[in-house]
């Protein structure tokens, strides 16, 4: 039996694992599709991608001055998900680039605080329960 050498942060990366990481998509996901799929249905109006504000928001409400991010639990580390796994190969490269990610959006979610933006997440696994995820969005925009 041999074993197999941990790997190194300076060992190629397999090219079938870079090809699947390459075709994640950064806009217009399912999860995203979803939110204004709702969003529209409560009569809301919004921008995508404002480039012009600190982080790029994935939805903008300039109306109510919202600015909505959809997170992806694996990506952004959704605390408590079990869709935010650890990789088992590359684990101190991986740490680090999670540990970053959410520190990109800690900063990018107080900058826009900072300029008086209000600021809503909606996680990728929010997205798979619509009467959950509508009542998120209604309580947030929607005037009782």
């Amino acid at each position: 039996m041999t074993s197999r050498r941990p790997p190194n942060l300076d060992d190629p990366v397999d090219p079938t694992r870079s090809r699947i990481m390459r075709s994640v998509r950064r806009a217009h996901t399912g999860p995203e599709l979803v939110v204004r799929k709702l969003l529209h249905g409560l009569g809301l109006r919004f921008r995508l991608q404002r480039r012009g504000l600190p982080g790029t928001p994935d939805i903008v409400l300039p109306k109510h001055k919202t600015a909505i991010f959809v997170h992806g639990c694996f990506w952004h580390r959704h605390p408590g998900c079990g869709k935010a796994t650890m990789p088992k190969t590359r684990v101190e490269f991986w740490s680090e680039k999670f540990d970053r990610n959410v520190q990109r959006d800690v900063d990018k979610e107080q900058a826009l605080v900072d300029a008086g933006w209000r600021v809503l997440t909606v996680w990728e696994c929010e997205t798979r329960s619509i009467e959950t995820l509508t009542e998120k969005l209604q309580s947030a925009f929607v005037p009782r």
